[in-house]
């Protein structure tokens, strides 16, 4: 069994429980990494205007692949999920008084994005209240869909939340959504090699993931997914550039408008080949349930520390490799600095709408020396009484 402090570059004087937030890039990527950046400046116009289109074909290819997508020109590389959400939002026609149909427990910046369209349009984002602590599939999708009205146009929802580190049943949601008609949108942002999934089997109009997270590529590396149908929507870029009223156009409005959008570093994207062949040497869907087990079996030890309780069942329909603990305290932000200057210790504390989470996330170069490490401060600022209540 390699040592996997040794694989990643991770700083060792650290306790790194954050890797939900943007990632960590292996040595071995890494190096495949800066090959492209040299290959792309040892002869950067072959590359950008001619060699790289197919080499990106190539990695998208073996993204198909991984991600179980029929045709891999259904994908483009983008630089996060934002940039596919504001697409999104841009393109869908939305008219006053229609509906975006979402939960209260999404993601900061993708709220902020639907409620500037929505608000330019006389449109509406209904965040429906999401009952916590979660109990069933069934349930969640229920209460989901109380807020489906006769306006509701789209439905958006995370794979896996932020804030709350939960991973949602997106199956009966998306599957229910499509039978009534409407655009299904997800924002899988944490979801690639983190959980299962197949893009083929769930048939979204549109899926977004990052690959800079749980599949390692250097930062910068997301992809969205468009079906064959819903293709046709989006008409209008983000950023007009050569593949709009391209001279010699692909009849791919995805990839010509979203793929070469002026001088930009895509050296990140052609790294997704070297991050599955990575996941494949080390066995890592061994190395994530692994990871999952010391997430649920330390738990209970947070939730006792910080005199609360858990979010969902602590099993794998609910939780990955990350959970969040809500914990009472005044200043997050404070805390959440405290831990790294004072205990170095990399860990979010973060606010969703009312509430507070600490979410740690644990990687194949983690220890339980690290949790320990954050369960005793914890316990050390909690008796201080300055931050924790």
């Amino acid at each position: 069994m390699p040592n996997f402090k040794d694989l990643f570059l991770i700083n060792p004087d650290i306790h790194f429980l954050n890797f939900g937030s943007f990632g960590a890039c292996p040595a071995p990527i890494f190096e495949n990494y800066q090959y492209w950046q040299r290959q792309l400046e040892w002869e950067p116009v072959q590359m950008i205007a001619f060699d790289g289109v197919g080499f990106l074909a190539n990695s998208r290819q073996k993204l198909a692949e991984y991600l179980d997508v029929a045709d891999k020109d259904d994908l483009v590389y983008i630089t996060n999920p934002s940039f596919a959400i504001n697409l999104i939002a841009k393109n869908i026609s939305l008219q006053p008084g229609d509906e975006i149909l979402t939960t209260n427990i999404e993601y900061g910046a993708c709220d902020r994005t639907w409620n500037l369209y929505c608000k330019k349009a006389g449109a509406i984002y209904k965040r429906q209240h999401i009952p916590l602590p979660v109990t069933t599939a069934e349930a969640f999708t229920e209460a989901f869909f109380k807020g489906l009205t006769p306006n509701t146009k789209a439905i958006f929802i995370s794979h896996i939340t932020s804030s709350t580190g939960l991973i949602l049943p997106v199956e009966p949601i998306v599957q229910r959504a499509r039978e009534l008609g409407l655009i299904t949108i997800v924002d899988g942002a944490h979801a690639p090699a983190h959980v299962p999934l197949s893009i083929e089997q769930l048939q979204p109009d549109y899926y977004t993931g990052a690959c800079h997270k749980w599949m390692m590529a250097p930062k910068g590396c997301s992809f969205l997914y468009v079906n064959k149908k819903s293709r046709s929507i989006l008409a209008e870029p983000l950023i007009v550039s050569w593949g709009y009223e391209a001279l010699h156009p692909s009849g791919n409005i995805l990839l010509d408008y979203n793929q070469m959008i002026g001088t930009r570093d895509f050296s990140a994207f052609l790294t997704v080949p070297a991050c599955i062949e990575f996941m494949h040497q080390y066995n890592w869907k061994e190395q994530s349930q692994i990871c999952h087990q010391m997430v649920v079996d330390y738990a209970p030890k947070f939730y006792d520390c910080l005199g609360t309780k858990p979010l969902s069942p602590l099993d794998n329909q609910w939780l990955g490799q990350m959970v969040s603990i809500p914990l009472r305290t005044p200043q997050p932000e404070q805390l959440q600095r405290k831990l790294f200057t004072e205990y170095h210790i990399e860990v979010p504390v973060m606010r969703q709408e009312a509430d507070i989470y600490l979410r740690y996330s644990i990687q194949a170069f983690n220890t339980k020396d690290n949790l320990e490490a954050l369960l005793d401060a914890l316990q050390h600022i909690k008796k201080q009484g300055e931050l924790i209540n």
